[in-house]
């Protein structure tokens, strides 16, 4: 049996409860896109069920109307663990509930501590950093880019995740020497509970940067076993694609794919499907772009797109599934391109949850991400600490 999850990155479906602790009360990734973008939506993740499980919370999605017959389990998941980034999405999902969130830093310059940048600069090496403060990442490159080319000083920004995020040039720091900078910043950011550093490397002059695909993100450690290593003892293969290899620090997993960005995310996941095997296999997925390349820069045009091609690809991988095959959509948090500001938002994730050839139906409003990872674990025999499997 092969179980495919793909996760479009930040794809919410309605503020949750505690939103407003997050000043987020109001926001609604899908629902808001929907809204503002005419006609019809989505055919296969309506004929999945994305539509009724909208409804179950009482937000009908324009364009995505609720289908009588879904092919797929569907429903909403709660975010048990606090916070609202990447890592405390993804780990709920493969069955980590946090007790607390990551550490954030302020927002206003200067964002780190002295004595962390003290440290960062003494063991790097490095003159000094640019930026100090929490920006948008293509913002940030516009505007230190040319002093970065003129000093070499590594531009250090943060967010409203828990991230300490360097972008370098790559006419002044090779990918292994930005690599170097964030092991170093790793180290430092581990007493301080920071979810994630991120090398973020850029190219292009003066007015023209652009940011490149090879990005990595060093997770902090992972505190407990994940759906991953559960599987694993299964003697299921665990195949992750896209970042989902650095967000778990590659623990509980066989092969590794750092493809950046959804095409080529998609395109190795059908390779894989594709592939002729009697194993059992896991293939957990993260496509980005709905995240880092429209959610955060407010493109909703761009947001309906972007999904709009991971539905039409939906389709495309049906005839490589086998009866009892499954495929699973969800999201990790939200990012409501119409909502203010540029940060991710505190939402519902949907969860659609295919079986091939088999009618779907409702699984409800869920308490936890980490239900999915319990369904997915029940379903090779196996049993998770944390969730509560959908059937």
């Amino acid at each position: 049996m092969t179980t495919v999850v793909l996760v479009i990155d930040s794809f919410g479906i309605g503020a949750l409860p505690d939103a407003s602790k997050y000043g987020d009360s109001g926001a609604n990734t899908a629902a808001h896109i929907c809204g503002i973008i005419n006609g019809e939506k989505w055919p296969f993740l309506k004929k999945m069920g994305l539509g009724n499980a909208s409804n179950l919370l009482g937000n009908p999605l324009q364009g995505v109307k609720i289908e009588k017959k879904p092919i797929a389990w569907f429903g909403v998941m709660n975010e048990a663990s606090p916070g609202k980034d990447t890592t405390t999405g993804h780990w709920e999902l493969a069955g980590i509930v946090l007790d607390k969130p990551f550490s954030v830093f302020p927002p206003e310059y200067p964002s780190f501590p002295e004595d962390l940048i003290e440290a960062f600069l003494k063991e790097s090496g490095c003159g000094g950093i640019l930026g100090n403060k929490a920006a948008s990442g293509t913002a940030i490159i516009e505007e230190l880019g040319e002093e970065h080319l003129k000093t070499g000083y590594p531009i250090c920004y943060t967010s409203a995740d828990s991230v300490f995020q360097i972008a370098c040039h790559k006419d002044k720091y090779s990918i292994e020497e930005l690599y170097r900078l964030c092991e170093i910043a790793r180290k430092l950011c581990d007493p301080l509970q920071i979810g994630r550093v991120i090398a973020r490397p850029f190219d292009g002059k003066p007015g023209e940067f652009f940011r490149t695909s090879e990005r990595h993100d060093y997770s902090i450690d992972l505190p407990d076993e994940t759906l991953m290593d559960v599987l694993q003892r299964k003697g299921v293969e665990t195949i992750a694609v896209g970042k989902i290899g650095s967000i778990f620090l590659e623990q509980g997993i066989d092969r590794s794919y750092h493809d950046a960005g959804n095409p080529a995310c998609l395109t190795r996941t059908c390779e894989i499907l594709r592939e002729k095997t009697d194993k059992d296999r896991f293939i957990f997925v993260n496509l980005v772009d709905t995240d880092m390349v429209y959610g955060h820069r407010r493109d909703v045009e761009g947001y309906f797109q972007a999904v709009d091609i991971i539905d039409s690809k939906l389709t495309k991988i049906q005839p490589f599934l086998n009866d009892g095959d499954r495929v699973v959509i969800t999201g990790d948090h939200g990012c409501d391109p119409s909502f203010k500001g540029t940060d991710h938002t505190r939402e519902y994730v949907p969860v659609l949850y295919q079986i091939k050839g088999q009618p779907g139906g409702s699984v409800g409003i869920r308490g936890s991400f980490a239900d999915l990872a319990a369904t997915i674990a029940e379903s090779y025999g196996a049993k998770m600490k944390n969730g509560k499997g959908f059937f």
